[in-house]
C-alpha cells in the first residue's frame, strides 16, 4: 500500500449547522488526515466549565449532545476532503 502524498495546503475548514448542539460549528481538516471540531472544547461533557452550556440549556430548553472527536459531521467532512485529494488514476 502506497502512502498518500501530503496535500499542498495547511488546513481546510468549513462551518456547518450542528443539530446536536444547535449552533454553527467549524470543522478543520489537516493534511495528515486528522480532523477536529473547533467547538468540541466548549460543548464536550468533560469541558472544565459548563456555565455557557447551562445558560444556553435554560434559555433554549435543549441540552447539547456533542458527539465528540468522532462526530459524524467531522468524520464525513474529513473523508470527503481526503477523497478529493486521492490521485486520479
Amino acid at each position: 500500500m502506497r502512502a498518500m502524498p501530503q496535500p499542498d495546503w495547511q488546513v481546510t475548514a468549513t462551518t456547518v449547522k450542528c443539530d446536536a448542539v444547535g449552533e454553527e460549528i467549524t470543522i478543520m481538516v489537516y493534511p495528515d488526515g486528522s480532523a477536529r471540531c473547533a467547538s468540541y472544547p466548549r460543548f464536550s461533557a468533560d469541558a472544565g466549565t459548563q456555565a455557557g452550556t447551562k445558560k444556553r440549556t435554560r434559555k433554549t430548553g435543549i441540552m447539547p449532545e456533542c458527539g465528540g472527536p468522532l462526530c459524524r459531521q467531522v468524520t464525513d467532512y474529513r473523508d470527503k476532503i481526503m477523497a478529493e485529494e486521492l490521485p486520479k488514476s
